[in-house]
């Protein structure tokens, strides 16, 4: 028996990017590809000439343009979490899910996307932040064990002592 993945229901089988990419801007067009993904060159001066040189130079943009290919584009059903972890390319679409008609999408809800994803990294960037402040404030270091006697102490005195 072979191992290998049959890729043939994925949407991006056979698809190049430029065609992916043609397809996504005569239905949405630039400004909404940037108000939803936020890459520069749907904005700077867009072309699909210009995007596709930047895309295939720059994995993460190609592989968040091809997940919105499949899940907004194509409206797709969320991933599996063992599926989550692989580019949108070597993702396996089982045989019962079938791509549906594209997302409707507004610059206003892409606006609240964006209030919602910075609020949500505000949170978890102060939730990090805290832990890290507890922790050297009772002498730990980054990976949760004590350094010292003198990181405790150090810990409790003015920080900007040194710089003073």
């Amino acid at each position: 028996m072979s191992n290998e993945i049959d890729y043939t229901n994925n949407p991006l089988h056979g698809l190049s990017l430029k065609n992916l990419l043609i397809e996504i801007v005569d239905h949405y067009g630039f400004d909404i590809l940037f108000a939803y993904l936020n890459i520069n060159c749907f904005k700077t001066n867009p072309s699909i000439a210009s995007s596709v040189k930047f895309l295939k130079k720059t994995t993460w943009a190609c592989e968040k343009v091809e997940a919105f290919y499949l899940y907004q584009f194509k409206s797709l059903p969320k991933v599996s979490s063992e599926q989550f972890s692989l580019p949108p390319r070597d993702r396996v679409i089982p045989d019962d899910q079938t791509p549906g008609e594209p997302a409707e999408l507004t610059l206003d809800d892409a606006e609240q996307l964006r209030i919602k994803r910075v609020t949500k990294a505000a949170a978890y960037n102060q939730d990090r932040y805290a832990d890290k402040r507890d922790n050297n404030r009772y002498g730990k270091n980054q990976y949760g064990s004590v350094d010292s006697a003198d990181s405790a102490t150090e810990a409790t005195e003015d920080p900007w002592a040194k710089w003073r």
